[in-house]
């Protein structure tokens, strides 16, 4: 393989090969591109010939096709390429709005953080248009984020790996939530030893829930897991009603709620550390800028709050 070949190499190589990638088929690809199908298979074709080497696998008739182990390592390269091209695009984009700032948000950040933000980031910037993009979990913002769809993303710790950089917001306590009625709920703490046998009440696919999970087999507790939802309201819902208790960060418990009582655990889970995120290579506007302050603001006063409530 002469080195000089790869200076053939072309974006669209690189798009063609990550689109037949995520698509499984070279017809859909190009669908999703807008080529024929013969476009897409010859440009996959020259990529080969300037890589040297074959990175796809084609089995023929309507069976999936998919990417050798070199189309694989490439892939990686190819999908930061491409986040990078559309980022650069945001960024023009941006620049031409000045306008406009997304962000990500999850549910207990959209909850409880971003009412107050909001409100206060638009006495200062009246003419700033905030538009939102609520996910499960972070992990899809972050990707966002990544590809220039996102200009900000609220996250957690630890961060995925990527062009990222962040500032830490707020420290988020994990409690134990209990029924009202239950006998846990005359205490003011629970040991990790009293969870063993109870059923717990679970998010499905937050990183929350495995970090808190993880904590119990670390001290020995099984979690027995009864049921899983992604909605908070349903989580404490079913809390209420005896289904089981929940570890959960306190960012997450509607604390007002008389059907169910909040308690701290012995030996406490590290908490939950939410941070602001962005990508490190992509130009911050003014508003993004303020944006991020305000949100330290706000986060100082709701984590003095939250320590005094934990506490």
């Amino acid at each position: 393989m002469e080195p000089d070949s790869w200076l053939g190499v072309e974006l669209r190589h690189l798009a063609a090969l990550e689109a037949v990638a995520r698509e499984g088929s070279f017809g859909r690809a190009a669908e999703r591109l807008g080529y024929t199908q013969s476009a897409i298979s010859q440009q996959i074709a020259t990529l080969e010939r300037l890589v040297g080497t074959r990175l796809v696998e084609r089995p023929g008739g309507p069976r999936r096709v998919s990417l050798t182990e070199a189309g694989a390592l490439l892939l990686r390269h190819a999908e930061a390429i491409v986040a990078r091209l559309q980022a650069a695009q945001a960024d023009l984009a941006a620049l031409g709005e000045g306008g406009t700032l997304r962000v990500g948000t999850y549910q207990s950040v959209g909850a409880k953080i971003l009412p107050t933000l909001l409100r206060r980031f638009r006495e200062s910037w009246p003419h700033v248009e905030i538009r939102l993009t609520e996910e499960a979990s972070d992990e899809g913002l972050l990707r966002l984020v990544e590809r220039g769809e996102l200009d900000l993303s609220f996250a957690m710790l630890p961060s995925l790996d990527g062009p990222f950089e962040a500032v830490e917001l707020l420290r988020d306590p994990y409690v134990v939530l209990v029924a009202a009625d239950s006998p846990l709920a005359g205490k003011r703490s629970v040991r990790m030893s009293d969870l063993e046998g109870v059923h717990l009440i679970g998010n499905r696919v937050c990183r929350t829930t495995a970090l808190a999970e993880s904590a119990l087999r670390m001290r020995g507790v099984a979690p027995d897991v009864a049921f899983r939802s992604d909605d908070n309201g349903t989580v404490q819902g079913l809390v209420a009603a005896g289904v089981g208790v929940a570890l959960v960060p306190l960012l997450a418990v509607e604390t007002s709620d008389v059907r169910v009582a909040v308690l701290g655990l012995e030996p406490p889970i590290p908490p939950r550390v939410i941070q602001m995120v962005w990508h490190r290579d992509r130009y911050r506007s003014p508003a993004a800028l303020a944006f991020v302050e305000a949100a330290q603001t706000v986060c100082a006063e709701l984590g003095g709050g939250a320590a005094r409530t934990a506490a």
